[in-house]
């Protein structure tokens, strides 16, 4: 039995939910997991300077280099089982992965969702476009929803949902920002200890 599972992130971005594990590693919220590595496929996302910071190890894998869709995912999956990996999580990950990719890890990918799922996700439902929704709809209570992985956009199993309330004068951006600050920083770290700790028997 391991005494930690090994975990990978993959990003696209600027990498803030990665920071709020990285942090929460370091703060000892997260104590059995260990950040393994972290898998971009824009070389220019500054998810990977917090790595580098961290000394976590990276790696660039992209469709273009790859030369598709098809070939893209099995270099993600040699490199996730050359690193003995655990549990991997999607933290602004811009790309839709295969039902081919997602039944080799089952329930051992996690996403964290911009809403309540099963309010504004989907196919189409990412970054400021949830919040832009939620907003135009008039809802007073919106979240973010750390779930399960599945060839369904959003489609998998809940494991973590926190509220955040919509304040008067809110614009997506400000939105944004909140539900962050308020759900996804807290529970997608919370999620990460979770399953981390199912994983090990701990």
């Amino acid at each position: 039995m391991k005494d930690k599972a090994n975990v990978a992130v993959l990003v696209s971005g600027g990498g803030t939910n990665l920071q709020a594990i990285i942090d929460a590693v370091n703060s000892g919220i997260i104590t059995s997991a260990k950040l393994q590595i972290v898998i971009s496929n824009n070389p220019g996302a500054y998810a990977l300077e917090r790595a580098k910071n961290n000394g976590i190890k990276t790696a660039v894998i992209t469709k273009k280099e790859c030369g598709g869709a098809e070939a893209f995912e099995a270099k993600i999956i040699e490199t996730l089982e050359s690193e003995d990996i655990d549990l991997i999580v999607l933290a602004g990950f811009m790309s839709i992965l295969s039902k081919n990719f997602t039944d080799r890890f089952p329930e051992r990918i996690i996403n964290v969702h911009p809403s309540l799922i099963p309010s504004f996700c989907g196919e189409g439902f990412y970054g400021l476009k949830v919040h832009e929704a939620a907003l135009a709809k008039g809802v007073k209570v919106t979240g973010a929803t750390v779930h399960f992985v599945n060839e369904i956009p959003d489609g998998g199993k809940i494991i973590l949902q926190k509220a955040v309330e919509i304040e008067e004068g809110d614009t997506p951006e400000i939105l944004q920002k909140r539900v962050m600050e308020q759900a996804e920083w807290i529970i997608l770290p919370r999620a990460v200890e979770l399953i981390s700790k199912e994983i090990t028997g701990g």
